[in-house]
């Protein structure tokens, strides 16, 4: 399996000392372990500073005593944005990192959500691809998310998802001091007029939802929690959170106002799943964004 760790704060280049006066494409050649291809692709993508400066020249000439910065991603200095990180990027698929606060896509004309600003870098990047939605995260929840970069591989992802997707984890930080270490909560949920989610212990015509939690630290007044879905339902961690007396802290919609750090701390940090193209096993995961 290929495991991706996605951690913003990774230095973002990687500096190299220049010994003796060379050109700057013989220099890369030299240094590092890549192909003739993937070190002007690096270049073409802006990704090489020299002295803190950014070069795209083949031929700069350099010489004794110059720094050479060397960005982790080729597309580093094109993709910059407040809301999104990019984890991973192949030719059918774009795995990203979503701040609170963004939408997954639009939900009118001028909200501000990931789509778009994936469009934007695809089209900046000449890449002739638009990001097809597959799943989708509330706007204040946080974490892992995967689009499709052509329709073909968006309806493989879509409809195959539950055999594809074979472990999806959250963390949040939840009110009061969880006793059990472990458990299972199951229920069936529905909304009512009000677009509230409710849960019901029977069958009430509603979707069954089963989370899984396990406990990684706890206070007497707040726990951090560790949620596995194996049903992936409208709000089914909230609600299931708030069912079992501890809701999640800063949730205006299903919590008791315990709002310790100013956000809904609910976090997807982790997202593995069998590529929708290769097969090859992928794992996902990014740094845990709450400490209590």
């Amino acid at each position: 399996m290929t495991e991706y760790m996605y951690n913003p704060k990774l230095k973002e280049y990687k500096t190299y000392n220049v010994a003796k006066e060379i050109p700057l494409l013989e220099f890369l050649f030299e240094t590092l372990s890549a192909s003739r291809n993937k070190v002007k692709d690096i270049l073409k993508g802006r990704g090489i500073k020299v002295d803190g400066k950014t070069v795209t020249q083949f031929d700069f000439p350099l010489s004794a005593g110059m720094k050479v910065q060397v960005s982790n991603s080729k597309k580093n200095d094109v993709f910059k944005s407040r809301y999104v990180n990019i984890v991973y990027e192949d030719q059918y698929l774009i795995v990203i990192e979503k701040k609170a606060g963004i939408l997954s896509m639009a939900a009118g004309h001028s909200s501000l959500n990931v789509k778009s600003v994936l469009d934007d870098y695809f089209h900046k990047t000449r890449q002739k691809c638009r990001a097809h939605v597959v799943h989708r995260l509330d706007r204040d929840t946080s974490g892992l998310m995967v689009y499709a970069k052509d329709i073909d591989t968006e309806q493989i992802l879509e409809h195959e998802w539950h055999d594809i997707v074979f472990d999806r984890r959250y963390v949040a930080v939840l009110s009061g001091e969880v006793v059990e270490d472990d458990g299972t909560i199951e229920s069936w949920l529905k909304d009512n007029k009000a677009y509230i989610t409710y849960s019901s212990s029977v069958d009430n015509g509603g979707k069954h939802a089963i989370t899984h939690f396990h406990v990684l630290k706890r206070t007497t007044t707040h726990t951090l929690m560790e949620f596995k879905l194996e049903t992936g339902r409208k709000n089914q961690i909230r609600v299931h959170a708030a069912e079992m007396g501890h809701p999640v802290c800063g949730d205006v919609k299903y919590g008791n106002g315990d709002d310790p750090l100013h956000r809904l701390c609910l976090h997807a940090y982790m997202l593995c799943f069998y590529h929708p193209i290769t097969h090859k096993p992928l794992k996902f995961t990014t740094t845990i964004p709450f400490k209590i």
